[in-house]
């Protein structure tokens, strides 16, 4: 029985030590020197009495950086990604939260930890890989290693504006890669080309199957997200065939015609999440890859990663949503409403997760850990937790998950109980939108349409009047050069509704 991550690396190493774990197109480690580094990074860090603790690692995204965190692991601790394109603040708050003794990193970032008022340890990535082995020393730590130990904790954005940080253990992740994996088909032959940044974790449909079945993962560089036909070269010029992507990096793909001039010749898989995707660009993709699989993944991160998956093997009405489909196995979806009864087939309820991959909560924070992770309430005979999303979804006629809005994203306006996402719909379909964020201002009581797209405003409004009743058309409509993401690559909502509300 598997109880710990690493041993995927460890039986790995034996089948195909010198083959290319993880590579940026530039620098490279083979699966021998992930298992060698990272073992000598476990021993440094024990040596120096480090273990059972969270380990800051604040490098680039490079292969090394993958090494440190399954050092990190080694050593018994847990891993915390932070990367210098993460605001100073946000660092400053994790900081704050951690109180961590110990940070590793690398030549690059050695300089910005100064800016930051860190009193512990710092540790530089190319001095702890040469710490001579000690093998007794990692047996020690295995032998009393159990499943439930945490291996990283990931920080989310907060609604306060105070991060908040999830910690997964060693069961949650393994549950996660196990299924994740079957049902993704990933192999010896599977390439990944990762776009996620090693902070958030989405990177775990990577880093992890990788280890699991010999596989191989680019790292993409960022800056090639803002050349799409580069990026689409360096996909063929490594002969990438899976790729697992938030939407908008898929849309910029395809919204600005880039399909027609060169396609991603090798990509046998796409999956895709974070947002939903609007059907005129799936199609694109659709249309110019007709033998690659599309998958629709969802999931938060306090279910260590993507809790339901739908394969799409139909066409769908430029109206229609991709569903969300069903649930992992050893996943349990419920949808419950506001009195946390159970929906009936077609209302909305709120998506709550309960099983293995469910996360153990939020560091350091028992109060907003006892808001989200609750008793299940159609269980009271036994401790059950749930983890609540904030996501409404409903059941369609065919029996599939669709998604519907966030909770958040349900507004009272003029009287009415108005759902901001169906505003979006209506904006993406029609000709020549790019992308669409709509936000409400409860300080001005307005809606706000922000969108990319060659529509004037003038004909937005008139077109909305058209699609809408008159108490949802926006009270307020601008047309920008780019939609606005966060670094996870979801709509950065919040920056909208502060340049709505800072405009003069």
């Amino acid at each position: 029985m598997q109880i710990n991550v690493l041993e995927y690396l460890e039986k790995t190493v034996l089948q195909v030590p010198e083959k290319i774990a993880y590579s940026d197109g530039t620098e490279s480690l083979t699966f021998r020197q992930v298992f060698e580094y990272s073992r000598a990074i476990g021993i440094f860090l024990l040596e120096n009495g480090y273990t059972r603790e969270p380990v800051v690692v604040f490098m680039r995204k490079h292969p090394n950086t993958i090494a440190a965190f399954f050092g990190t692991v080694y050593a018994g601790n847990f891993y915390v990604p932070i990367d210098e394109e993460m605001p100073r603040h946000r660092i400053a708050l994790i900081f704050e939260n951690l109180h961590p003794r110990v940070l590793i990193c690398d030549r690059e970032t050695k300089q910005l930890v100064k800016e930051f008022s860190y009193q512990g340890q710092v540790y530089c990535y190319d001095e702890m890989i040469n710490t001579m082995p000690k093998e007794e020393m990692l047996c020690q730590v295995r032998r009393e290693a159990i499943d439930t130990d945490p291996i990283y904790i990931v920080f989310t954005s907060g609604s306060t504006g105070i991060p908040k940080g999830v910690v997964a253990c060693h069961r949650s992740v393994i549950d996660y890669i196990e299924h994740l994996s079957e049902v993704l088909e990933f192999s010896e032959e599977t390439i990944f080309g990762n776009q996620a940044p090693l902070y958030f974790d989405a990177c775990l449909k990577e880093l992890y199957p990788t280890l699991k079945f010999g596989a191989t993962t680019y790292l993409i560089p960022k800056n090639l997200f803002m050349f799409p036909i580069k990026l689409v070269e360096f996909l063929n010029q490594y002969r990438i065939n899976t790729i697992c992507w938030v939407v908008s990096a898929l849309t910029m793909i395809s919204g600005l015609g880039v399909l027609e001039k060169i396609k991603p010749n090798d990509l046998k898989l796409i999956a895709f999440g974070s947002e939903v995707f609007p059907i005129k660009q799936f199609q694109l993709w659709r249309k110019a890859l007709p033998d690659t699989k599309f998958i629709n993944l969802y999931g938060p991160t306090e279910a260590t990663g993507m809790s339901c998956y739908y394969k799409v093997e139909r066409d769908f009405l430029p109206e229609e949503g991709i569903p969300i489909g069903r649930p992992f196995a050893n996943t349990r979806i419920l949808l419950l409403d506001q009195e946390n009864c159970p929906v009936r087939q077609g209302e909305t309820g709120e998506i709550c997760i309960a099983g293995t991959p469910l996360t153990l909560g939020y560091y350091n924070d028992w109060e907003r850990t006892e808001q989200a992770f609750v008793q299940n309430p159609l269980n009271v005979f036994y401790p059950e937790k749930i983890y609540r999303t904030g996501d409404l979804a409903r059941y369609n006629e065919q029996g599939e998950l669709m998604f519907v809005s966030r909770k958040d994203y349900q507004i009272k306006h003029m009287g009415h109980r108005i759902e901001l996402g169906e505003i979006e719909a209506n904006v993406n379909l029609l000709e020549g939108i790019l992308s669409s964020c709509c936000i409400y201002s409860p300080k001005k009581d307005k809606i706000v349409l922000y969108y990319v797209g060659e529509m004037e405003k003038a004909e937005m409004a008139a077109a909305l009047k058209e699609h809408l009743p008159r108490y949802m058309v926006p009270n307020f409509i601008e047309r920008i050069e780019e939609m606005p993401f966060t670094p996870n690559g979801k709509l950065d909502r919040v920056s909208l509704k502060q340049r709505y509300e800072n405009r003069r």
